[in-house]
């Protein structure tokens, strides 16, 4: 997996939705202008990924588009005009959904492809 490194001062540990021990860590390696996502289950990694510091603001772009795509909408009350409604008002009929816009940031068009697995050794 690579060098293990004490988790820095500057990080968090996120549990999983599925439970089972499994945790992501967020650390800040100045050192190495990264941030480090790293995968857990219990006390062993499963997988790492060295972020860029400059590519944070744009993960973090996405997470607030998610946060806001999912946060529950306030329902405001509809007020008639002071004349009274111009038309009939149905709070029962369908209002159609706005869909998200999407933001494509690379070529996904094409597949990932893995090789063969790494056999593991055994000491």
């Amino acid at each position: 997996m690579g060098e293990v490194l004490p988790m820095p001062s500057f990080g968090d540990l996120f549990t999983d939705t599925r439970g089972d021990d499994r945790t992501m860590r967020v650390s800040y390696h100045p050192e190495r202008g990264a941030v480090v996502l790293s995968l857990w289950s219990g006390t062993t990694c499963r997988g790492s990924f060295r972020m860029a510091v400059d590519d944070v603001s744009r993960l973090r772009g996405v997470l607030a588009e998610i946060e806001a795509s999912s946060a529950p909408t306030t329902v405001l009350p509809v007020v008639p005009p002071a004349g009274g409604p111009s038309r009939p008002f149905d709070a029962t009929a369908p209002v159609a959904p706005r869909s998200p816009a999407v933001d494509q940031t690379g070529d996904i068009s094409g597949t990932a492809h893995r090789g063969m697995l790494p056999v593991p050794r055994v000491a």
